[in-house]
């Protein structure tokens, strides 16, 4: 793989982790304001729906290979999303 292919397929998974932490506080929200069924159905629908943006994009990117640093990459983007949450909501209270 290209080596500019390689730092975009890195870009778009960093920022596709502070994604996925932002609508997963979002999905967290609905939750909890609805019956047991929906919060079944929209749990299945919000896990199938952000797998599969993640790897059609991923297929427009590079062809659809994945490397374990690409999910790395993924998480520390998650992970310093739900740190500033984290201290953005801290300041807050």
């Amino acid at each position: 793989m290209i080596l500019s292919t390689q730092i975009l397929s890195l870009i778009y998974s960093f920022f596709y982790g502070i994604f996925f932490f932002s609508m997963l506080e979002v999905n967290y929200k609905i939750l909890y304001n609805g019956k047991f069924i929906y919060r079944i159905m929209i749990s299945f629908l919000f896990v199938i729906f952000i797998s599969l943006l993640y790897f059609i994009i991923l297929m427009k990117i590079n062809n659809g290979i994945l490397h374990v640093y690409f999910f790395l990459v993924f998480f520390t983007g998650y992970m310093l999303s739900f740190v500033i949450y984290s201290k953005i909501n801290c300041k807050r209270r």
